[in-house]
């Protein structure tokens, strides 16, 4: 096939970094952008000014047309038809593509997703991969299904994790580029070259292997629990990074906790207690099991983020105090 037409279809900026990236190998891959799929604009900031995706921005920036359904019915599909687009690829789009709207792609659709399907399908693979411990993270490109994340495998590798990984450095790195999105560039173009030099549907490998699922991640799964152990603590730290962030509440004021690590001491105090202060290590609180945590970085509630030392400048009695 020659001059495969597709439509992209992603929100985020990780979504965005991958965009511009196949923007820029079109040509050499065989493929033509002919528009993108992206969520509409979001009220945000103090003004609830109508804000335009990542994915958005960068398509504009490139003229390429964009197109903003909150619902992908008979309007999105009247829309996208006239394009004539052979095939469908998305990353982090957000919304569910129903049967009808598939349909209008003669190749149907292919997915990036961060795990190693069908390991972690779902929403939120990544912080759970880091929530796991694990020691890699998957990288999959997967052709559509109708049911979440279970379509055949055209392509897979891994990421090594070494354990200082967060969320937002793993999905959106420097903003320009990092390990999901410089993983899935490579397989995309792979998979984007075989479909465009093929005469034949695209044939996967079925999934195999233990299934998993993830749930959306809401507010209240980054409260704190400090009988649990400092090292269960820290990796929700570093999964729940930037969504939801952890939290725990000094004399009724939120903390956020935003960057720590396994303390090297053991402590017998109830767990929540912040622990004699050792200037040259951190912030320490006691967790589960004699456990601590060493906290580097946090942030009050309507403050500015700090590192440990100018926090307590500000907080004097924050040694000694029971987090609750």
């Amino acid at each position: 096939m020659q001059s495969l037409k597709i439509i992209y279809a992603g929100s985020p900026l990780a979504s965005s970094i991958v965009l511009k990236n196949l923007i820029a190998v079109q040509k050499e891959c065989g493929f033509q952008i002919a528009g993108v799929l992206t969520n509409p604009p979001a009220s945000r900031g103090r003004h609830s000014e109508l804000i335009p995706t990542e994915v958005a921005v960068v398509a504009r920036e490139n003229n390429i047309p964009v197109f903003e359904f909150d619902h992908l019915m008979s309007e999105a599909r009247d829309s996208i038809s006239p394009l004539g687009a052979d095939l469908l690829v998305s990353f982090d789009y957000g919304r569910i593509f129903g049967p009808k709207f598939l349909a209008l792609f003669p190749l149907g659709g292919i997915n990036l997703h961060p795990s190693a399907l069908p390991k972690y399908r779902g929403c939120t693979p990544v912080p759970a991969a880091l929530l796991n411990g694990d020691k890699s993270l998957g990288v999959t490109v997967q052709k559509l299904a109708l049911a979440t994340d279970e379509g055949d495998i055209l392509a897979q590798t891994e990421i090594p994790l070494d354990g200082s990984e967060t969320t937002l450095s793993l999905m959106d790195g420097d903003g320009k580029s990092s390990a999901v999105t410089d993983a899935g560039v490579k397989l995309l173009k792979k998979v984007l070259k075989e479909i465009s030099n093929s005469d034949s549907e695209l044939v996967g490998k079925k999934q195999s292997g233990e299934t998993s699922y993830t749930e959306f991640l809401k507010k209240d799964d980054g409260k704190i629990d400090w009988n649990e152990s400092a090292e269960l603590i820290e990796r929700k730290i570093r999964a729940f990074t930037p969504y939801p962030l952890c939290f725990s509440s000094f004399n009724g004021v939120r903390v956020t906790i935003l960057k720590a690590k396994i303390g090297d001491a053991e402590s017998s105090e109830k767990p929540g207690t912040v622990l004699p202060y050792r200037k040259a290590v951190g912030i320490e609180i006691a967790c589960g099991g004699g456990s601590t945590l060493v906290v580097t970085e946090l942030q009050q509630e309507k403050k500015k983020a700090m590192d440990y030392k100018s926090f307590l400048n500000g907080a004097r009695n924050f040694v000694g105090s029971i987090l609750e």
